[in-house]
């Protein structure tokens, strides 16, 4: 490695431009000296996931390292200025047949400090009068630290802080490396670009969200994250919703309150949900034949609700376990993943930038041990299950 390392970031999202703004830290300048290029072949943000996403943060999951992620994460959102922080809540909604998991969910999240809550089909009907219960036997219900946010706001804050603490922003898209390999590793020795030009790297961050795959082919690394399309619809309702939490009902439908409106999204069935679907083509008949309906039975003013409009972005999809997929792959030995967040990646940047940048500063994990989410577990075919996948 050079004298002054220089670290090459693919992708200039809320995750690259997280580790950027970790890696330029004035105290970790300080202690480890580097240059940080930032690629970003779309500075608009068009299609990046960062743009794209419903923005919301939870604490509500089944793994302790996911929970720990955002434990950090709510903090850092809490404190930074403009992203519209809106603490309203999680409430995941469970059948009898969801029941027992969601209690077990509990007992892992009390354990680990999270303010949840549990609750009875009665109350639940007192907190949420405009709720129908039929069908439930439980609710689960953050009571602080889950909510939604201006997630482009929080990319650009990202973006701002690692560019005023010194990262270069390169308008260009990679395409491909030269690498040198021994035998047993690849080594990256330069980033080829779309302008024509070749980046010298001593160290590269795959931060690609759902392109991050092809550029894990470059190294040899068979990566498995997928770009899958999700449809947000954005509707209104004549009749408030007091105190509307970010909701999932058991059939998988999310919604959460956006302005005077709501924003919802599912996932769509399984045997549907193919790889690379085009964004301009949001998946408007799912409305009508799942959403509203489904939507109508669990609130009843919903019967009245109208979509104004609809987009799709593309979640970076862990095929493997639906779990970030962080740090080095043993057969090459400079190119740091993050990738793979599974629709968690705008919550999951203030660690995961913290984590990567230790990382790469230190050779480890300082303040949070991110290896839980390290290439072991694919490699050795033991996933990090997490029951509470949106």
């Amino acid at each position: 490695m050079n004298a002054t390392p220089h670290i090459v970031i693919i992708g200039g999202g809320a995750v690259g431009s997280a580790v950027a703004a970790g890696l330029t830290l004035p105290a970790r300048q300080a202690a480890f000296a580097c240059r940080v290029t930032v690629l970003e072949r779309d500075p608009s943000y068009a299609r990046a996931s960062s743009a794209l996403s419903a923005s919301s943060i939870r604490q509500q999951f089944s793994t302790a390292v996911n929970i720990a992620i955002s434990a950090y994460g709510i903090e850092v959102l809490r404190a930074m200025p403009g992203i519209g922080l809106h603490e309203g809540g999680y409430l995941y909604l469970a059948t009898p047949a969801g029941e027992a998991a969601l209690r077990d969910n509990h007992a892992l999240q009390r354990a680990h400090g999270v303010d949840v809550a549990l609750l009875t089909p009665e109350q639940l009907r007192q907190r949420f009068g405009w709720l129908s219960t039929d069908g439930l036997a439980q609710g689960s219900l953050g009571l602080s630290g889950e909510g939604w946010f201006d997630g482009y706001s929080l990319l650009q804050a990202f973006r701002a802080q690692a560019r005023a603490q010194g990262a270069r922003y390169v308008q260009a898209e990679a395409l491909g490396f030269d690498s040198k390999n021994n035998g047993q590793r690849t080594t990256i020795q330069r980033v080829q670009l779309s302008n024509q030009e070749h980046l010298d790297a001593d160290i590269v961050v795959n931060a690609a969200g759902p392109w991050a795959r092809h550029v894990a082919a470059w190294a040899g690394i068979d990566l498995p994250v997928a770009a899958r399309r999700r449809t947000v619809f954005h509707v209104s309702c004549p009749k408030p919703l007091p105190t509307c939490p970010l909701l999932i009902d058991p059939s998988g439908i999310w919604l959460r309150p956006e302005g005077s409106g709501f924003l919802i999204g599912l996932a769509p069935p399984e045997g549907e949900d193919a790889d690379d679907l085009p964004l301009d083509q949001p998946d408007l008949a799912a409305f009508e034949a799942i959403v509203w309906p489904t939507l109508a039975a669990r609130i009843p003013a919903f019967e009245a609700l109208r979509l104004q409009r609809a987009w799709a972005g593309y979640y970076e999809m862990n095929t493997f376990d639906h779990n970030a997929i962080v740090g080095l792959h043993p057969t090459c030995a400079n190119l740091v993943f993050a990738n793979g967040f599974s629709g968690h990646g705008l919550q999951q940047a203030p660690a995961v930038g913290r984590g990567v940048a230790e990382l790469i500063a230190t050779g480890g994990y300082q303040t949070l041990d991110l290896s839980p989410l390290g290439w072991a577990r694919v490699l050795q075919g033991q996933p990090l299950l997490e029951r509470n996948v949106i």
